[in-house]
């Protein structure tokens, strides 16, 4: 017996409108989907800096667990490697996972991990734990910086709200994303913490200008972080000092300059790995100063080699924005990049000496717990918002451009 033919034409009449049915795809389907449209090349230079990362961390383990021992506790030489491991692992889950995100998707949890993290800026300082001067940290079971969160959600946060200006381009939404630097300056300046405070201003500085923030403009707020500048020097004493040491060429003691002869202590190419002298003496050798430590051990081509993988993903995200025709993925992905290059510039230039300390990691190489993860979750966004469909074309332009647009699809 042959079962009837059931037609949608036949039961709701010619001409009839069916709506789409919703179809759920299969993990391996959204994992097709996933490689087809992230960003390979990008992918591959995150992974070559997190092994460089496993090896250097290698190196510095001994030296860190030696300068933490005492006479009656001695700390494992390689704890802080295998720590690492368990954080990079936890790390690259961490990323894949966000990157299947859609842009929407990443922007509400940029949004919501920001709101949370300033909620927790405002209670660190009175219920932070301090170190070397500093109220930065809340124990969770393992110490959290609220700072390392914030800065994607802040970037994440000003993309959504200087995309706002598409839809009506008299909304003040640069005074907005101002006065919100200008409240999470002055929360990290309590803790005090003037090296994140900088490196805000500098992601706030790249979206800002990118939204079309008149260069006449640029002189005056430039002038208003000179004299932040200024106040941070008299009155906050770790600025001052540690700016005094770096202008004053410091001693053979100051950290700076201890990091910068360890990573000219290994001349070319290296002394070998285990077998460097000089990062036994510097501080923070598997956080701070890893850097050197790779100097010194592997070498300055080594060193060079690092710095052109940095340089290669920083352009390689920025050339992935070519023609993006959506405001807040181009601003967001713009802020997120600025994040993690000017924190891996700054730590290598600390590290040679021409730069202040600021008590910044280098971003998927050294050694870290939220850092780390922190890291990582700014590079999971980053790829979730830099996806997208090889088979699409896209108009691009730029604000004026996107706004034009805007007002003739109206």
């Amino acid at each position: 017996m042959t079962a009837p033919v059931f037609s949608a034409t036949s039961a709701r009449g010619p001409g009839a409108y069916l709506p789409p049915v919703p179809v759920q795809r299969r993990w391996r389907d959204s994992v097709r989907i996933w490689w087809r449209e992230i960003d390979k090349l990008l992918l591959l230079l995150i992974g070559l800096l997190m092994a460089i990362g496993i090896v250097a961390v290698a190196a510095a383990s001994p030296a860190s667990a030696d300068m933490l021992s005492t006479a009656r506790e001695r700390v494992p030489d390689f704890m802080f490697f295998q720590r690492h491991i368990v954080f990079q692992a936890m790390g690259l889950c961490l990323m894949i996972g966000l990157s299947f995100l859609d842009r929407d998707q990443a922007r509400r949890l940029g949004i919501m991990v920001g709101a949370v993290m300033l909620a927790l800026l405002f209670v660190v300082p009175f219920i932070g734990e301090e170190k070397n001067g500093a109220r930065r940290w809340i124990n969770v079971g393992m110490s959290l910086q609220p700072s390392e969160f914030l800065k994607p959600g802040f970037a994440i946060i000003c993309a959504w709200i200087l995309a706002w200006r598409v839809r009506d381009p008299g909304l003040p939404v640069i005074t907005f994303v101002t006065g919100f630097f200008v409240l999470i300056a002055g929360l990290l300046m309590l803790q005090p913490n003037l090296g994140d405070a900088i490196l805000f201003g500098g992601i706030w500085l790249v979206m800002v200008l990118l939204a079309g923030l008149p260069w006449q403009r640029l002189a005056g707020l430039g002038g208003i972080g000179v004299v932040g500048l200024t106040l941070a020097y008299f009155f906050y004493d770790n600025a001052r000092n540690r700016i005094d040491a770096f202008l004053g060429d410091g001693t053979a003691y100051d950290q700076v300059d201890l990091a910068q002869r360890t990573i000219t202590a290994g001349g070319w190419t290296g002394a070998g790995l285990w077998l460097g002298v000089r990062k036994m003496n510097l501080p923070e050798a598997h956080t701070d100063y890893i850097f050197s430590v790779i100097g010194e051990e592997f070498g300055l081509i080594t060193c060079g080699i690092i710095v052109v993988l940095y340089c290669a993903l920083v352009m390689r995200a920025l050339l992935r924005l070519t023609g993006e025709d959506n405001l807040f993925a181009l601003l967001a992905a713009a802020g997120l990049i600025t994040q993690f290059g000017g924190q891996a510039f700054i730590n290598i230039l600390v590290n040679l000496k021409l730069f202040p300390s600021k008590g910044m990691t280098l971003p998927l190489i050294s050694y870290g717990g939220s850092s780390t993860l922190a890291v990582c979750f700014t590079l999971g966004l980053l790829l979730a918002i830099t996806r997208r469909n090889p088979f699409l074309a896209r108009e691009g332009g730029s604000l004026r451009d996107l706004i034009d647009r805007k007002d003739q699809s109206a």
